[in-house]
């Protein structure tokens, strides 16, 4: 391993627009793709869906990303820090000495399933963006173009991101910002869409739908990332991770409101396959929407893959995983590079392209990926609730709460 460690700014976990900035570039990117595919994979288990459906589905997405990302994650988990250091890893280093030794199996699990979206998200999210093509040439070369920007992603990982790492902040508020905007542009069509505000809606649903199971499998997309968000509390600090969070969770619902509200006025001319992140540009928007989803991408894979340079780094020291070679392309903290597991990650996603071959087939594994994370981060969590001395009764409202969500969520991937 190498001698030569990263250095970070004394300053990174202070709030100041900059540090925000950097936030909102290095930790959302994952989450934050999420519009490019959710509404198109709910739509995918009802193309012939009614308003009442529409609804209901963004009233699921709404509450998803409150109770899911906003209360575990934002509010209860990135306070689980092991010296500044967030993550699954980094949440058994602070249980491993308790009596319970089959806890590092949960955290071994977890972190596995964390590779695994290490793998899937560069697919998945470079593949929605750049089937965005296909509204304007349809017989446009996919996958081709795919696989030459998922190389060009792996082969910059030894250089580091130091230099284009300035322009991830920016690229991003401005991605958000699109997607904001976009909804709130769209809203109009059919103002109801904001009953999806109501609880009940999400409720209504899953009772009405004999199909819950599929479109809790597409609703469980929209927080894909929230588990990247907590690995990279030791990047950005808790302040600035939660206050940035709430300006993102605003740009996201605003996108699938304008979406839902598109789709229902579209309801009769609605044809199945239609991605409706796309559908509502408007035409002379397309080309630039396209390229900046694809740069949106890019960013969320890349990082993906240097969270997965630090899961391998954290597990070498836990003893998980065997020694191996570490390089320390740039200064910044977090930036790690470990050769043999770039090329292995590489040919996993290239093997994921080239068998799922589009984004649609690629939702399932995706989001059973990260369930079987977060099912193992809820578990470690109550250890650690309990540790700190929670009223038990609050420890298993918790469990118990999550528990039944995620899995929920496991058993709808799973069909």
């Amino acid at each position: 391993m190498s001698t030569s460690s990263a250095t970070a700014s004394p300053d990174i976990h202070k709030v100041s627009f900059s540090a925000l900035l950097v936030t909102i570039g290095i930790v959302f990117g994952d989450i934050g793709t999420s519009p490019l595919y959710v509404m198109k994979a709910i739509m995918g288990a009802n193309p012939h869906a009614g308003a009442d459906y529409i609804i209901g589905a963004v009233s699921c997405v709404i509450w998803t990303l409150t109770l899911q990302t906003t209360l575990k994650y934002v509010i209860i988990a990135l306070r689980a820090d092991n010296k500044g250091e967030g993550g699954i890893l980094a949440l058994y280093s602070l249980l491993k000495n308790l009596r319970h030794r089959w806890l590092y199996v949960l955290a071994a699990i977890g972190a596995s399933a964390l590779i695994a979206d290490g793998v899937i998200t560069p697919a998945m999210t470079v593949t929605s963006a750049v089937e965005g093509l296909r509204d304007i040439q349809p017989q446009a070369p996919i996958l081709p173009i795919v696989l030459v920007i998922i190389s060009g992603i792996f082969l910059v990982q030894r250089l580091g991101t130091k230099t284009i790492g300035n322009f991830f902040g920016p690229f991003m508020l401005g991605w958000f910002l699109m997607l904001g905007i976009l909804g709130i542009c769209q809203m109009p069509a059919h103002w109801p869409i904001l009953k999806a505000f109501n609880p009940w809606y999400a409720v209504k649903l899953l009772i009405d739908y004999p199909g819950w199971f599929l479109i809790l499998g597409a609703v469980f997309l929209c927080a894909t990332g929230a588990e990247a968000l907590y690995s990279d509390l030791g990047h950005c600090g808790r302040k600035n991770i939660t206050y940035s969070w709430a300006f993102i969770k605003t740009m996201l619902i605003l996108n699938y409101l304008g979406q839902g509200a598109w789709l229902i006025a579209q309801a009769e001319s609605y044809t199945a396959g239609i991605n409706p992140f796309y559908a509502i540009m408007p035409r002379w928007f397309l080309p630039a929407g396209i390229l900046i989803s694809t740069g949106a991408a890019i960013i969320a894979s890349q990082a993906l893959l240097s969270g997965s340079f630090t899961i391998f780094s954290e597990a070498m020291s836990l003893d998980f995983w065997p020694r191996q070679r570490i390089k320390y392309p740039s200064t910044i903290k977090g930036q790690l590079y470990i050769p043999l597991i770039n090329f292995a990650l590489f040919i996993g996603c290239v093997l994921t392209i080239l068998l799922f071959r589009t984004s649609s087939h690629m939702e399932a594994a995706y989001g059973m990926a990260i369930t079987i994370t977060m099912l193992m981060t809820t578990i470690l969590l109550a250890f650690y609730l309990h540790l700190k001395g929670v009223r038990r009764w609050i420890v298993a409202l918790f469990t118990l709460t999550f528990l039944l969500i995620e899995g929920a969520f496991f058993v709808a991937n799973m069909f």
